[in-house]
């Protein structure tokens, strides 16, 4: 049986930068285990040298938000929300010095629903548009008999 086992990124609680991403894991679950906390932080000096109390860890679903990592340049924590956030360089101006944002696979999913939604009031709006124009051509029609 296949085990997956997602990515945790450790970062400083007072600026939200990233110190270690621990890679996230797939395969056969008799070789695949997942490990604790502290033995993860004993793998990284940066994280076993400092006093634990001073960085946080965000553990991901395997998978969750791959793609996000591979398209932006940065990415950052925001210590007050504690959510990651991404920095993509706009192809239009790769110049600028890119802006963190929430991950574009969030962005895009909001605007799917937003999407769904909005057509589904543009469906009603137009079928009352409808109904208000066959009210109309009939009191027209009864006016003019």
């Amino acid at each position: 049986m296949i085990k997956e086992i997602g990515q945790k990124i450790f970062y400083e609680i007072d600026t939200g930068n990233i110190l270690v991403s621990h890679p996230s894991v797939r395969g056969d679950e008799a070789y695949v285990k997942e490990r604790p906390l502290a033995e993860i932080i004993d793998l990284y000096p940066v994280l076993r040298d400092r006093d634990q109390a001073s960085f946080d860890v965000i553990e991901l679903n395997y998978g969750e938000l791959d793609e996000d990592f591979a398209q932006s340049s940065e990415q950052w924590v925001d210590p007050e929300t504690k959510q990651l956030k991404f920095a993509y360089i706009d192809p239009n101006a790769p110049e600028e010095p890119p802006v963190f944002r929430k991950p574009l696979t969030e962005e895009v999913e909001a605007l799917k629903q937003e999407n769904t939604l909005l057509k589904a009031q543009n469906t009603a709006l137009s079928e009352r548009a409808d109904f208000i124009e066959d009210v109309v051509a009939e009191m027209a029609m009864q006016v003019y008999q």
